[in-house]
């Protein structure tokens, strides 16, 4: 037998289902769903938490709780790469039109907010073995963040690695005031005779810390999958690591995979 709080839910899930509620509406302040259930206020407060961590509703501090909005689905399959090697050598202004995230979500450049940030570190033990360096080496870590301008979370949280020696030869790949890059990193590295040959990419999914379910507005029990990408050249060196977080409730990976007939 359903408890009460489970029964005030169903109603609530029910309303937002048909359209009753619709995306973005307040629910009844929680005195006012007491006294139409006839419940109390822990029991109908149990009802609320129980459909914030379906994702069906959230609290906004001060306010009350509202219907959630749903977000940008995200496809990011495998054949993003080729698409990616292929668009790098393409005139500057086909670059600039479009991108990744834009090939991901089917939203366009003038509906995207970008921001990047670039700092030199070095490469702790970690690093330096998945980039085949020396511990210290001097690298390049960059921070993309990609978000639709109706929204207010980030698509994912990038971490990208590069060695500094790697890039220095074009001053222009040290600077963030240069992104978006048309092109990408492809392109970029395509300015210093680095061509991409092959992306390893290791998939885990985990929960998320408190700082990435915050910047990726995530409900709560919501897993976040972590892609850890390594790009090797065609001379078999790995160039660049990055790290992709992706927030599970809006992101659907999709592997293609051809076999040879026999």
């Amino acid at each position: 037998m359903a408890k009460a709080y489970e029964r005030i839910a169903d109603e609530l899930r029910q309303s937002i289902r048909t359209g009753r509620l619709k995306p973005g509406d307040r629910l009844p302040a929680e005195t006012k769903l007491a006294e139409q259930s006839g419940r109390s206020l822990p029991t109908v407060r149990d009802a609320l938490r129980l459909l914030q961590a379906e994702g069906l509703i959230e609290k906004v501090h001060g306010r009350g709780n509202f219907v959630r909005r749903a977000r940008t689905l995200v496809q990011r399959s495998n054949s993003r790469h080729q698409w990616e090697k292929d668009r790098a050598h393409q005139p500057e202004e086909r670059r600039a039109s479009t991108g990744a995230t834009e090939h991901d979500t089917g939203l366009t450049v003038d509906d995207l907010v970008f921001r990047a940030a670039y700092r030199e570190i070095t490469a702790d033990p970690d690093i330096a073995e998945s980039l085949g360096i020396a511990p210290g080496t001097e690298i390049v870590e960059r921070s993309y963040r990609t978000r639709y301008s109706a929204e207010h979370a980030p698509f994912s949280l990038v971490t990208s690695h590069l060695v500094r020696a790697m890039i220095a030869g074009n001053p222009d790949l040290l600077d963030e005031t240069n992104e978006p890059w048309p092109g990408g990193t492809w392109n970029q590295l395509s300015t210093v005779g680095i061509e991409i040959d092959r992306i390893e990419e290791r998939v885990t999914a985990r929960p998320p810390t408190a700082e990435e379910a915050e910047e990726l507005d995530l409900p709560p029990g919501t897993a976040v999958v972590v892609l850890r990408k390594t790009s090797f050249d065609t001379e078999g060196r790995a160039v660049e690591l990055s790290y992709i977080t992706l927030p599970g409730d809006r992101t659907e990976l999709l592997f293609t995979t051809h076999l040879e007939r026999w």
